[in-house]
């Protein structure tokens, strides 16, 4: 069995839930301990914006089960209770988006929330992929140029005709040009 890293990196490490959240989590330890114990691993993995998307078999993992039936189960619980809502990403649904109930737990700024649909936490296992056996031998990818604080970007290449206005002082273009044999220096 691979060993999953136990929880993601966050900005902070707090995540946020109400008093009536905690009883209602108390009511569903008595109902379903493992649905119960699934939303405990989601909200340690919960994105900032209250995501995180898994495969079923990782949540497996993650919960210490075999069977991927009872991963199943406890997502239909926390589903059918309104604690989840479950975003299929594929044709297959064994991986899915996990948005926790914002009235339940959350991790960032209350406004804004609802956007969660289309931001998450991902969290793979190495099992999964195809090319595991090539993870961390691969070509580094290609980097887009950032800019660091204080830096500016300043336009070059081909571009359209200059405007009319005259160049501000520093700023003149500074094109390679080349010399005829008359051009006097």
């Amino acid at each position: 069995m691979v060993e999953l890293p136990t929880t993601r990196e966050h900005r902070g490490t707090w995540v946020q839930t109400e008093r009536a959240a905690h009883e209602a989590w108390g009511r569903l330890i008595d109902r379903s301990p493992k649905a119960a114990k699934l939303m405990h691993i989601l909200t340690a993995r919960v994105g900032e914006n209250n995501a995180v998307v898994v495969s079923h078999k990782t949540l497996a993992q993650l919960m210490g089960v075999r069977s991927v039936t009872t991963v199943k189960a406890a997502l239909a619980v926390l589903a059918e209770d309104r604690w989840i809502e479950i975003r299929q990403i594929g044709q297959n649904g064994t991986v899915n988006a996990y948005v926790l109930n914002d009235r339940v737990v959350w991790s960032g700024p209350r406004d804004g929330i609802r956007y969660s649909l289309f931001s998450a936490a991902v969290v793979l296992s190495d099992e999964e992929q195809p090319d595991r056996a090539e993870l961390g031998k691969q070509e580094p990818l290609r980097q887009v140029p950032s800019l660091f604080q204080g830096e500016a970007q300043l336009p070059t290449g081909p571009g359209l005709d200059p405007p009319s206005q005259p160049f501000l002082g520093g700023m003149e273009p500074d094109l390679p040009a080349t010399r005829r044999a008359d051009d006097e220096p």
